[in-house]
């Protein structure tokens, strides 16, 4: 996944060490997600199931990039990376939704935003 770049600064100076660790930990191979926890997808090679090529990803359990222990972090395949993630990116949307709405009508009360 790349990092967007308002996110650039949570991760340390090291961070392509960091991932690179991970990776190696991994043997270039997906470790497996809640979803699909017998994911064993090769770096660079196509996807045994969608096909794609693999992008080996690493990523934070608990979503916080400054958090950067070895036991939050895994290397998971562009799949099982974007479906751990789903819930985390839908709710990001909801807030920025709500955010674009306000800023559009200032004299909504924010209890209302909160039921859209």
């Amino acid at each position: 996944m790349p990092i967007k770049k308002e996110n650039r600064a949570r991760y340390p100076k090291n961070w392509r060490e960091i991932a690179d660790k991970i990776r190696e930990r991994a043997g270039q191979m997906c470790e497996g997600s809640p979803a699909f926890p017998d994911c064993r997808a090769e770096n660079g090679k196509p996807h045994p199931v969608t096909s794609s090529k693999v992008v080996l990803t690493v990523a934070h359990l608990d979503h916080t990039p400054e958090n950067c222990d070895a036991a939050n972090l895994k290397a998971w395949c562009q799949r099982c990376h974007l479906v751990y993630d789903a819930p985390h990116h839908a709710a990001n949307a909801a807030v920025t939704r709500a955010l674009k709405k306000a800023a559009a009508n200032p004299t909504i009360p924010m209890f209302e935003l909160e039921e859209a």
